[in-house]
Order: C-alpha cells, then sequence, then structure tokens
C-alpha cells in the first residue's frame, strides 16, 4: 500500500493521509503534485511525501512524528 502523507511541520499536525493500493503508486504520484502545487500556489509550507508499508499500522509505527505530538513523542524517548 502506498500513503499520501500532508503534514504541516509549523503546527505539528497531520492535515490529510490517504491510501492506495499498490496497483495505484502513478496514482499516489499524481496526486502528490496536484498537493504540492496547490500548497506552493497558496503560499503553504506543508511537507508532502508517499510512504510505502503493508499497512497503515506499520506507517502509524515507523513514523509516529505525523501522528503524535512532540510531547507524546519526548515520553516515549524518555
Amino acid at each position: 500500500m502506498y500513503f499520501l502523507i500532508d503534514y504541516d511541520r509549523s503546527a505539528g499536525k497531520l492535515m490529510s493521509m490517504t491510501p492506495f493500493d499498490a496497483n495505484q503508486a502513478a496514482l499516489a504520484r499524481s496526486q502528490r503534485l496536484t498537493l504540492e502545487l496547490e500548497h506552493n500556489a497558496a503560499g503553504r509550507i506543508r511537507e508532502v511525501v508517499i510512504l510505502q508499508a503493508p499497512s497503515e499500522a506499520h506507517i502509524r509505527k515507523t513514523h509516529r512524528r505525523y501522528f503524535e505530538t512532540l510531547e507524546e513523542l519526548v515520553k516515549l524517548a524518555g
């Protein structure tokens, strides 16, 4: 599976996550480009990425910073 992530770094907030089936890689890339162009035109600074993993649970484990607050991450590190 692929996951299109739209993350607002300054707010520390996940704005959206869109899943795509394994055979939809081209569609995911196309939507990523569209989203990046929209943000750029609006003057928004966002992190837009595509991640590949077997499931959303894997993404939530391996890329926690997109899903947890800074406080939650600090607690995990301590």
